[in-house]
């Protein structure tokens, strides 16, 4: 009998330990501080009550969100207090009213024996929260029942500016895959998507006033093989594949809603031949042009000396700051040639107007021109570090891709700086040393490891200097990734990597200790169908 007991007694703390889902707060991004307390778990069951103040539309809408993640994942379906009563008895409080926090994205999570609070100074400091709170819990195992350890969680972020960018002009993806790379984003705390929707190859932003713009700048008739081999696929792409202001501003709110801001990128004075194709008037040589179906940087440009180009332009960015929001919009202004200015009466008669003594400094008038006309809108211009080269209002950002130099310079002139160098950032490169073992990508090699290792403020800089790097973001250029799946594969789990750089404290970070951590959301990535590179060097 006393065996028996043992063996009954043995199969039912298997059956139990079975079906009850375990958390683990140590999740990525690692928070901040981590404090576990003593005391029997507190058990999260289906069905739990859910309070928060249902007058604040914006706790609302994190409410929803956290019940839609709770049961996807886990398969537990909270439910809101229905009345004051309900509310003091709530298994998960949400509640404003983090006084001590300077940052506003700063959160607290108390598990206690009588429930889950999760504290913040603003909304978007819980939803922080609530994001923390459903990678800890994890992917449940059927049970709908989470044990949860009693701990202290206090946690913010270490940058400002966390960003992720996707170009929709090599490779179009739809409205849904979009709110797809949003929703990981923000499992990742970003808080900046960066949209890249203008390119040689394609004009993917509906602008108004000139319908045909997008309409006929979406299609290219060809696109090359491979490596800009001198194979071409001969199949039209693009056709129709351009985006709506309204659909622009349908993901604008579902990136608000999850705090992410959206900065559009209207790549200018160069990688401007779908324009030309539709506007060939505003080419130095008057063309025709065809949508480019190469890869790379193209000799045609916009004409700086032509006046109908920067009506064109201030038309263009008109509308883009009608449709987005953003404090940010970001204008290119990397690989621009100037051959074709050096060789056009109206750009050289532009030059010889405005004194100046390098073809080169047309663009640096271009520049001027568009950042004051985003400036009386109440924006702030963004470029990638070529934009430097003749000079920049102090309220311009500097995007420094090509290393750290850039960023470096424009830090010591007291620019905005985002860091994004290629050597850590630009994720469109292979992940595995092994090129024939995973998709084609445009070249180089970036390993998690690398990602990992990066230190977004160069020890080149001063105290002073430092608070200028408003933070990291990784780059996707499609050229070479034509679907979604591929998408998700170059981003996932690098991004993990990049958003322990912009979230962690820089002495928590530790890539033995990261490796340990990242299996729980590889199988998260797998419980949501979300594709990913399952090795990496």
């Amino acid at each position: 009998m006393k065996n028996l007991k043992s063996i009954l007694c043995a199969t039912l703390i298997g059956l139990s330990s079975a079906v009850m889902a375990q958390t683990d707060y140590r999740i990525i991004p690692l928070p901040q501080s981590i404090e576990m307390q003593k005391g029997n778990d507190f058990v999260l069951n289906d069905g739990a009550i859910l309070a928060y103040d249902i007058m604040n539309p914006r706790l609302a809408t994190n409410a929803t969100l956290l019940k839609g993640m709770l049961h996807d994942i886990a398969g537990i379906d909270l439910v809101d207090a229905a009345n004051k009563v309900e509310a003091k008895r709530a298994a998960i409080m949400l509640r404003l009213g983090l006084k001590d926090a300077t940052n506003a994205e700063a959160y607290r999570i108390m598990v206690g024996k009588k429930g889950i609070t999760i504290e913040a100074k603003t909304e978007e400091g819980i939803f922080r929260g609530i994001e923390t709170l459903v990678k800890s819990i994890g992917v449940g195992d059927g049970s709908k029942s989470i044990a949860m350890p009693l701990a202290t969680i206090q946690d913010e972020p270490r940058f400002e500016y966390r960003g992720s960018h996707l170009d929709c002009s090599r490779h179009f993806f739809s409205v849904d895959v979009i709110k797809r790379y949003l929703d990981v984003l923000a499992l990742h705390g970003v808080n900046q998507f960066h949209w890249h929707i203008t390119d040689d190859q394609g004009w993917r932003f509906e602008v108004k006033s000139m319908p045909e713009l997008a309409r006929k700048g979406c299609i290219r008739k060809q696109t090359v093989v491979g490596h800009n081999t001198v194979v071409w696929d001969e199949q039209e792409y693009g056709r129709d594949m351009y985006y709506t202001q309204e659909q622009c501003r349908e993901i604008v709110k579902y990136a608000a809603d999850r705090y992410i801001n959206v900065i559009p990128e209207i790549d200018l004075p160069g990688h401007m031949i779908a324009a030309l194709h539709v506007y060939p008037h505003l080419g130095c040589t008057g063309g025709p042009y065809d949508v480019w179906g190469l890869w790379g940087v193209a000799d045609d440009v916009l004409c700086a000396g032509n006046p109908e180009t920067m009506t064109f332009l201030k038309t263009v960015l008109g509308e883009v700051c009608e449709v987005f929001p953003s404090k940010y919009i970001h204008i290119g202004g990397d690989e621009s040639p100037r051959v074709r200015w050096q060789h056009c009466p109206k750009c050289q008669a532009k030059k010889q107007e405005l004194g100046l003594k390098r073809d080169s400094e047309l663009q640096t008038y271009i520049n001027k021109e568009l950042e004051k006309f985003l400036a009386e809108r109440g924006r702030d211009l963004i470029g990638w570090d070529e934009t430097l080269e003749g000079g920049l209002s102090p309220n311009a950002i500097v995007m420094s891709w090509r290393g750290y130099q850039g960023g470096i310079q424009a830090a010591k002139q007291h620019h905005r700086v985002i860091m994004t160098p290629t050597d850590n950032c630009y994720i469109d490169y292979y992940q595995l040393k092994n090129t024939h073992a995973q998709p084609l990508a445009i070249g180089g090699y970036l390993p998690v490891s690398k990602v990992y290792s990066m230190e977004p403020v160069p020890d080149a800089l001063t105290e002073e200097e430092a608070k200028y790097i408003l933070g990291p973001q990784c780059n996707l250029w499609t050229e070479y990734v034509t679907c979604p799946q591929h998408v998700f594969y170059m981003l996932l789990p690098r991004l993990d990597a990049l958003s322990e750089v912009q979230w962690t404290a820089k002495e928590q970070k530790d890539f033995a200790d990261f490796e340990q951590r990242l299996p729980r959301m590889l199988k998260l990535y797998k419980h949501l169908g979300i594709t990913y590179c399952p090795k990496y060097e």
